[in-house]
């Protein structure tokens, strides 16, 4: 059979007990994502979490990195870059594995402790459309991780 798209630990994380991401009804949309170690937030810092997974898919599909929502609304947790993008070449780069790293802000005013295992974004596979002028052949290749496709 052919692998389409989900989820992988990365070497670093595979024999650490940690579960690849699910998701917890028939309905939804998307995967639950857990933090991989125990981390504080500090209220106005922003911390990068490591989740142990990396994920790959289809040429022309994304995935989308979310905040649980109560986490967002109980605790004024946020992403850093309001939606995490993983694009289906950052799977494997040489930089990093692919490993998917959530950066968090504590918008609230108490510290929030994260425990491994809980449960801290959502991850949505997203297919995406190329404009007319776009040339895939004129395109680098992805050759590292977080940022290597400049600032």
């Amino acid at each position: 059979m052919m692998r389409v798209r989900g989820f992988e630990f990365t070497q670093e994380y595979c024999e650490r007990g940690l579960k690849l991401p699910t998701r917890s009804t028939q309905g939804s949309a998307g995967y639950d994502i857990s933090a991989a170690v125990d981390m504080r937030l500090c209220p106005g810092k922003m911390a990068v979490i490591p989740t142990g997974v990396k994920a790959y898919m289809q040429p022309g599909e994304y995935l989308g990195i979310h905040i649980r929502s109560s986490l967002a609304i109980k605790n004024g947790l946020h992403l850093a870059n309001s939606q995490g993008i993983i694009d289906e070449d950052y799977y494997n780069n040489p930089d990093n594995e692919g490993h998917i790293l959530i950066a968090i802000v504590n918008g609230g005013t108490r510290e929030f402790f994260i425990e491994k295992g809980m449960r801290i974004a959502q991850g949505i596979f997203v297919r995406y459309l190329l404009t007319d002028q776009d040339e895939a052949a004129s395109k680098e290749v992805r050759a590292g991780g977080i940022g290597s496709t400049g600032l």
